[in-house]
């Protein structure tokens, strides 16, 4: 009898923002995650509560009859712990969850390996729809990357196999539309805590923003004084923020490089 994907015994390698929200997505998909790891031991023990897992918070417990290891921890940690997480898995498929780490860097640790990458933003306490979230798959031999994509495929439609320059890329792009894109929000914010007003007020511009791109191209949904160079509205922005050197600086330079893009 052929043994269904979700047969796959899934050990997960840190218990973060996006391993929580990976591992609970595969659990209710059906498929069997054996076990957490984590440094926290309360990260670890939550997580693997959450998906019927035992936990571990000690790399050399981690089981060794698991037939994928999704590792997704942070960067530094990732590339400090290669040699520990890969030790005695052999014949196991690894992988790492990073936008911005290259295929290669599992290169002479294990025969087997690839990425995982779904590119969305992640926190714990929000679920997602990962019907949603494009998967974007890389691994050193056809087979794998089959194997990864049918994976990927039980939580969404949008698939793709790229290379680790193209992912690199992907990352960069997301920083810009996401991270930067919180940040002005929290500056927003600030600015309008000064005031007594409620961020909430920012809402359905926000929202309208977003939906404008799904229509339309980002450049030609750009609005605001920027676009049209209105020094009167600019300067008087600026004099407003005058108590905010850096506040400034960041306007000058949006506004500077919204001008020259259009």
């Amino acid at each position: 009898m052929k043994r269904s994907i979700e047969d796959t015994p899934i050990v997960f390698v840190g218990a973060g923002n996006l391993a929580t929200n990976l591992a609970k997505a595969l659990y209710h998909k059906g498929f069997r995650i054996l076990q957490i790891y984590s440094r926290s031991k309360e990260s670890a023990q939550l997580l693997a509560e959450q998906v019927e897992a035992e936990y571990t918070t000690d790399l050399q417990e981690i089981v060794r009859d698991a037939r994928l290891y999704i590792v997704s921890l942070k960067d530094a940690a990732f590339v400090e712990l290669l040699p520990q997480i890969t030790a005695g898995k052999q014949g196991a498929l690894l992988v790492h969850t990073a936008g911005s780490i290259p295929l290669d860097i599992w290169k002479g640790q294990t025969e087997r390996y690839g990425v995982f990458y779904p590119m969305q933003t992640f926190s714990k306490q929000r679920s997602v729809d990962f019907s949603e979230i494009p998967f974007f798959i890389e691994a050193n031999s056809v087979q794998d990357t089959e194997f990864l994509k049918a994976i990927a495929a039980t939580l969404s439609d949008k698939v793709y196999e790229v290379t680790s320059e193209q992912r690199k890329n992907l990352h960069l792009a997301a920083v810009f539309a996401c991270n930067f894109t919180n940040h002005m929000y929290a500056l927003a914010a600030g600015i309008l805590e000064k005031s007594g007003l409620p961020f909430d007020v920012m809402l359905p511009l926000i929202d309208e923003t977003a939906r404008k791109v799904h229509e339309l191209t980002p450049y030609d949904a750009q609005t605001g004084p920027a676009i049209r160079y209105d020094e009167n509205v600019i300067n008087n922005h600026l004099a407003m923020l005058e108590s905010s050197p850096e506040l400034q600086e960041i306007y000058k330079l949006l506004s500077k490089s919204i001008h020259e893009h259009h």
